[in-house]
Order: C-alpha cells, then sequence, then structure tokens
C-alpha cells in the first residue's frame, strides 16, 4: 500500500500526484492569485514589459536544455529557481500554488501556447520540473 506523504505545514495527506493534491494545487493558485490582485490593484507594482522580457530570456535558457537534461537536473533547477523569482515579483506563491501554476500552464490554452512558442516541449517540461523545485524549496 503507498504511502501518503503528510507535511503538516501544507495541511494535506495526499500524495503529491494525487488528483485531489493537484485540486489542492489549482484551488491554492487561484485564491492566492486572487487575493494578490486585489490587495495590489491588479499587480500595479509589476514592471510588465520587463518581467515578460527576463521570462522571454530564461525561456530561451531553458529550451536547448530539454531532451538534453533532466527536470531534476542542477541546472534546470537552477533556472527554475529564477522562473520562482520571476513569478514572486508579481506575489510569493506558496508550495501548493506554484504547483498549480505549472498545471495552470498545460491547462489553460493562451498560456500553453506561449510557453511552447519557446520549445514543443516547454509547458510538459516545466510540469516537471516545477513540482520537483517546489517540493525541494517551498
Amino acid at each position: 500500500m503507498p504511502t501518503q506523504n503528510f507535511d503538516p505545514s501544507h495541511k494535506t495527506m495526499h500524495p503529491p500526484t494525487s488528483p485531489n493534491y493537484l485540486y489542492e494545487c489549482r484551488e491554492a493558485l487561484n485564491a492566492e492569485q486572487a487575493n494578490t490582485l486585489s490587495a495590489t490593484d491588479n499587480w500595479a507594482h509589476v514592471d510588465r514589459e520587463q518581467v515578460h522580457a527576463d521570462w522571454d530570456a530564461l525561456y530561451k535558457e531553458l529550451a536547448p536544455l530539454i531532451g538534453r537534461l533532466g527536470p531534476e537536473s542542477v541546472e534546470v533547477q537552477a533556472l527554475i529557481g529564477r522562473h520562482y523569482s520571476l513569478v514572486s515579483r508579481f506575489y510569493v506563491p506558496s508550495r501548493e500554488a506554484y504547483i498549480g501554476m505549472s498545471l495552470f500552464y498545460g491547462e489553460n490554452q493562451a498560456m500553453k501556447s506561449f510557453h511552447d512558442s519557446h520549445h514543443i516541449s516547454m509547458v510538459d517540461f516545466l510540469a516537471e520540473a516545477i513540482p520537483i523545485f517546489a517540493r525541494k524549496n517551498l
């Protein structure tokens, strides 16, 4: 029988890949974004032009690593750390919200198209790499 990962700081008893846990991650993303959008006048504090330029540069560094390195590699995880820093310019997401973001990238057609424009497998790769980073660092 598989064991469940219980992390009291995150109040979940669901395994990190169970449908219930992934639902919690989606819900955390939705709630955290809604709260910060409201509290920050739709993220008025963010220089969106700069953050999008920084994301573009990051994805240009990440794209050639897809298929060459695994999502758990030190180099990839360092780039995911930069991705988390970029996201944190808007708000600092919890572990679950950050994992939820990786799910959102694949479920929202506009986000999928944007990310996959950098590499056809970008969204799938981020869906593996972001949870690794989140579980280790958040």
